[in-house]
């Protein structure tokens, strides 16, 4: 008979972490994409599950060793909408694959859940390349269930752009390579709010009440109130996201945030019924075409970037195949095409030379490829040890009631 207080303990966990960070990429309208979240036990049971490759939550460098095989079959889960199709058309072609793409990431933690148990075990979960943003891939290193990268057999990893090249859960990038790269910035309407808009503070104008939103995922709103608070989030302590945490609590506690939302910001951003949201990127190239009197600012004081990171779990069947495909996506000519169809941040270096020779317009978007003056304003995620996060993620919850 099951325990009854470990089975409330289950539920209650599953509630906590709620996360929506990444919506879909619409290709038609502004259509509110709300994804649904699930928590997971990891933050309750991380101490033991797994074979930890990281010292004081740093991987540690290692080098896989994956000889060189027939690639026949390759199975690759990524978010909806994040490939052009034609770019699997032409891998399957040209190494004589088949590759099961499935567009089944829809939330972090909920993918997670899905394939935890068999991770813990030390199963096989029959996908070879995941694609996972940041927090979610250093949860991955640090409990031992991705793969070691060969990067033998990933020679255009010299492309890889600088800025993402040693992030604080992988210095080496020995576990995960990025796919794409987003930033979490302003989006508002300068006839609504009757003046451009240049600082984080601007969220806080009084004149604004009501007509404000900030994401339900601490780590993108505490993390840009925090920045618009003079702190470098690749140095964060707890304590600066949690005055963070503070501010968002008085400034609900006044009014002045209409609601904390997931992707579903863009349709009342679109329709006027918020003035001032914080969006995505890749969301404000859609919606500028669909309402162009939208515009959006990238806080002189900077903006969040966030990274999607492809990783191989640990025991798939195929990292020879999964290596060959991380490869070819680093190619400058195909890291192109990926970036004119997702609308994200490339991080591929020379890509956007090729697209200046194809699309211009996208080229010279700085949503798409951000100047150097513009990366050097954008900051990462905060990253803590498990217990921080669970004490970050409950003081937040119950700031916007969830």
């Amino acid at each position: 008979m099951p325990d009854r207080s470990l089975d409330q303990m289950i539920d209650r966990l599953l509630e906590e972490e709620r996360f929506s960070r990444r919506g879909f990429v619409r290709r038609t309208g502004a259509a509110a994409l709300a994804t649904s979240s699930v928590g997971t036990l990891l933050a309750a049971c991380g101490g033991v599950e797994g074979t930890k490759t990281t010292t004081g939550g740093v991987a540690k460098a290692v080098t896989g060793n994956h000889p060189k095989v027939a690639i026949d079959e390759l199975n690759f889960s990524n978010w909806p909408l994040y490939v052009e199709k034609q770019v699997l058309k032409t891998f399957d072609k040209r190494f004589g694959a088949k590759t099961r793409y499935t567009e089944e990431i829809n939330d972090n933690e909920e993918f997670f859940a899905k394939v935890r148990e068999a991770l813990r075990r030390g199963r096989d979960v029959k996908r070879d390349i995941v694609v996972l943003t940041d927090f979610m891939a250093a949860r991955w290193i640090r409990l031992g269930y991705a793969e070691p990268l060969d990067k033998r057999n990933i020679p255009n990893v010299s492309n890889l752009v600088e800025n993402l090249a040693s992030p604080v859960y992988d210095r080496e990038r020995s576990y995960s390579l990025p796919w794409q790269s987003g930033m979490t910035l302003i989006g508002y309407n300068p006839k609504k709010t009757g003046r451009k808009l240049t600082s984080v503070n601007d969220f806080f104008d009084p004149k604004f009440k009501g007509r404000v939103s900030f994401f339900s995922e601490w780590r993108d709103a505490a993390g840009l109130v925090a920045v618009g608070q003079g702190v470098k989030t690749a140095d964060a302590t707890k304590d600066d996201v949690l005055k963070a945490i503070e501010k968002l609590d008085e400034e609900n506690r006044k009014g002045q945030i209409r609601r904390f939302t997931g992707n579903d910001y863009t349709t009342d951003l679109a329709k006027g019924n918020l003035w001032v949201a914080m969006a995505y990127s890749g969301d404000l190239i859609q919606l500028q075409a669909d309402n162009p009197d939208l515009e959006y600012v990238i806080p002189e004081e900077g903006a969040m970037l966030w990274t999607d990171n492809m990783m191989i779990p640990k025991g798939a069947a195929h990292p020879y195949a999964a290596e060959t495909m991380m490869n070819y996506v680093y190619d400058p000519v195909i890291a192109a095409k990926i970036a004119a169809y997702v609308n994200y941040v490339s991080p591929v270096e020379g890509a956007r030379e090729e697209l200046l020779k194809t699309d211009p317009e996208v080229a010279e978007n700085e949503l798409i490829f951000p100047p150097e003056e513009v990366r050097a304003r954008l900051h990462p995620h905060p990253t803590f040890d498990d217990a921080d996060e669970r004490e970050l993620s409950e003081a937040f919850q119950k700031v916007i009631g969830a």
